[in-house]
């Protein structure tokens, strides 16, 4: 059997909590957890720890949060603990030529897409804005460009075809988790063959922004609901009613079909469901938010918010 690895963790999201909990039960020990900085959040904008220094500080694993990973404190406490292999999922900052070189095995990566397709901070978002029907995880080595480091184990799932970005997040942060564990022993006997992505067919996925949930109600149906689902739970898609001028958060939905022609932006509501309108087809809104308030199913917007027969999305 291959020797235990001594591995060094690098993530910061609840995305990468699965591996971390994996790897920490397995038979290779998991030496120090290096995650991002804490930061303020919510309405209070209090400091809340990452959902890895949470994990970290659970299962009594030596942590460092550093403002960058490859400032030289940090590097000798990286050090210290003398790494074999280094595990990278979800961090969230680049990894400097020294950090990646310091463990003899160097580092390796689960990233969130089949690789070279969606190289970047947002493969997920981006495969289901863009129709795709699979998506997995690239187990790859960490080097200087983004996402470019050879791959040595690919695992595929498919994406469902109401799935939001959220929930493909879930099932995928489950299999990197297995991914890591099934690659480790290959790494360990020295046996894992790394192979080069082919650099023509690669495709960005660059952080997103609150233009990424604008959506263009004027596009096909299919479209309107990819982009929709994409951009749940964040950065969410927001809905200005003319008429009404309030503005709601779309926080789940489906293709549905009122029985009526669709004219791009028209709003429609009856019998407690509301639907807005894309070029050639219907999204039926099921929950949503509105700004400071509790989420509400649609049936319970409409009691409180009843629309004019003309609403539409503002401009």
């Amino acid at each position: 059997m291959p020797a235990a690895l001594r591995l060094l963790f690098l993530g910061t999201p609840e995305f990468a909590v699965p591996a971390l909990r994996c790897l920490a039960g397995s038979s290779h020990p998991v030496v120090g957890v290096v995650s991002q900085p804490d930061r303020p959040r919510g309405r209070g904008r209090r400091l809340q720890p990452t959902p890895i220094r949470q994990v970290a500080e659970e299962l009594g694993l030596d942590l460092l949060q550093p403002g960058k990973c490859g400032a030289p404190e940090a590097l000798e406490w990286m050090a210290r603990r003398r790494p074999d292999l280094g595990i990278v999922v979800a961090f969230g900052q680049f990894v400097p030529r020294k950090a990646r070189e310091l463990p003899p095995l160097g580092m390796v990566n689960a990233h969130a897409s089949l690789l070279p397709r969606w190289r970047g901070a947002a493969p997920i978002e981006r495969a289901i804005a863009a129709g795709d029907e699979r998506s997995g995880i690239s187990v790859m080595r960490v080097v200087r460009q983004m996402d470019a480091g050879g791959v040595c184990l690919t695992r595929e799932l498919e994406i469902g075809p109401d799935e939001t970005a959220g929930e493909l997040a879930g099932r995928l942060s489950l299999l990197a988790a297995e991914a890591l564990l099934e690659a480790l022993p290959a790494i360990a006997a020295g046996e894992a063959v790394f192979e080069e992505q082919d650099a023509a067919r690669a495709t960005p996925a660059p952080k997103l922004d609150r233009d990424f949930a604008r959506v263009d109600w004027a596009r096909p149906a299919t479209e309107v609901y990819a982009r929709i689902r994409a951009a749940t739970p964040r950065p969410g898609v927001d809905v200005a009613l003319a008429n009404a001028r309030r503005t709601f958060r779309i926080l789940a939905c489906r293709r549905s079909d009122p029985g009526s022609p669709p004219r791009a932006g028209r709003v429609r509501a009856g019998r407690g469901r509301l639907w807005v309108a894309a070029g050639d087809g219907w999204i039926e809104v099921l929950r949503l938010q509105v700004q400071g308030r509790r989420p509400l199913e649609a049936a319970d917007f409409l009691r409180g918010s009843p629309l004019d027969a003309d609403e539409r999305v503002a401009a």
